[in-house]
């Protein structure tokens, strides 16, 4: 199954229309209404000049709004003259605005559906569920240059996952230990290497000594084997830095590079997708504060459309029995959601990355739910540790994943497979 089989592919909607998760100790319409008008050209008092013809023109709209069932016995989250006693209420909103309000730009797009009305005193809650936006988006942004048809060309890697493993441990190591390391995963069959986001350019590990040390690695093995390893540096900084760090790599033959999101924000990213020849493996770290409380913030359903138009080409998702908070009902449709068309004409395919605590246990579920192989499996233990060393950790987890695309059971593949078995047992 391809990524566009995932999913059916809608029109795009002539407003910009945003869905959230609403809960309030008034009236939900009447919380919606201050919403819309909070939002687009209303304000808590009646101004001159907001006439009705104005409000026809500009004014936020209520497309939808289905009251909850769900038992809520006080607020779940503070709000300054709501009684604690309050008993609120939940629905499900949907608002609309006119593209002419912001035109086709992602900075205010964010301060539109995304801005104060989380600050709204009658809002106890309220989380942002998903967002659908006009054509004229995906004509002012590139979105992902390389995406998966591109990424798997750079990597030499068709009709699997790509298998990788992150640097550790994250910081302490040098550019000759960092180099030494990959040398040995280039030599055990890995496919894509990265950065810890941790380990950036400290005097311990400068980003240009540590990019050509590894490169000469990556470099002599590709003229020895015909495989170059795709090693996603991180170059995350202000953008005078990204820019100098970004041409290093490109002069030293790199195929990757690596950017925190919630590091370098929206315009830094923008930025990055407008200049970088190369793919850009999109970091979330930070993603917690923007998402763990299930009343406030964002959906990863939302959030990644963002970053996927400004022009990401892998996002992280988490992983299956991962070791954070997310459970894997969340992580499945955030991977689903990289894999969704964005527009019909655009596509803005990203690839999911899972990481976080994965081993070969969870190739079979992640196979099994998300129905694709266009994925990076990032595994930092779950290669390194392995009983035989890295090379061994590489080539169980391609064997694990070979067993669950032919739906093998683990154990039963296991059998002739050393490598997977020793995996097995480390991961029980």
């Amino acid at each position: 199954m391809t990524a566009m089989d995932l999913h059916q592919t809608l029109p795009a909607p002539l407003r910009i229309e945003a869905d959230y998760l609403l809960e309030t100790v008034i009236d939900p319409r009447r919380a919606a209404e201050i919403m819309a008008g909070e939002q687009s050209s209303g304000t808590f008092v009646p101004v001159p000049g907001e006439t009705p013809e104005l409000k026809e023109r500009s004014a936020a709209r209520i497309e939808r709004l289905d009251l909850l069932d769900d038992a809520v016995d006080a607020p779940s989250l503070p709000s300054a003259g709501t009684a604690p006693s309050a008993r609120p209420r939940r629905a499900r909103v949907t608002l609309s605005w006119p593209l002419d309000n912001l035109g086709p730009s992602l900075p205010n797009l964010l301060a539109t559906v995304a801005g104060n009305l989380f600050e709204l005193k009658p809002v106890t809650g309220l989380r942002l569920l998903d967002i659908r936006l006009p054509a004229a988006f995906a004509q002012a942004y590139p979105g992902p240059r390389f995406g998966i048809a591109g990424t798997r060309r750079l990597a030499g890697v068709e009709g699997r996952p790509l298998i990788g493993t992150i640097v550790k441990p994250s910081v302490g190591f040098g550019p000759a230990e960092t180099a030494a390391l990959v040398a040995t995963l280039c030599a055990g069959g890995i496919d894509f290497i990265k950065d810890d986001e941790l380990q950036a350019d400290g005097p311990h590990c400068p980003f240009d000594a540590r990019v050509r040390a590894v490169m000469r690695v990556v470099n002599a093995h590709a003229d020895r084997t015909g495989k170059k390893v795709m090693v996603a540096f991180n170059l995350t900084g202000d953008l005078d830095q990204m820019r100098r760090r970004h041409d290093l790599l490109v002069a030293e033959g790199a195929t990757c590079l690596m950017a925190s999101l919630n590091s370098v924000g929206l315009v830094g990213m923008i930025e990055l997708g407008r200049f970088s020849a190369l793919p850009i493996h999109a970091h979330r770290n930070g993603w917690g504060y923007l998402s763990r409380h299930p009343l406030l913030g964002w959906s990863y359903v939302a959030w990644q459309k963002i970053w996927r138009l400004a022009g990401a080409d892998h996002m992280h998702v988490n992983g299956l029995a991962n070791k954070f908070a997310e459970d894997d009902a969340s992580v499945v449709a955030s991977a689903r959601t990289c894999l969704t068309p964005l527009f019909p004409d655009k596509p803005c395919l990203a690839m999911p990355v899972f990481s976080s605590g994965q081993s070969v246990r969870q190739a079979p579920g992640t196979y099994q739910a998300l129905g694709s192989t266009d994925l990076i499996v990032t595994a930092g233990g779950g290669i390194m540790a392995h009983p035989g060393g890295p090379a061994a950790g590489v080539a169980a987890l391609r064997e694990a994943w070979e067993a669950a695309v032919a739906g093998i059971p683990l154990d039963a593949y296991a059998r002739e497979r050393p490598n997977l078995q020793s995996a097995l047992g480390a991961a029980a």
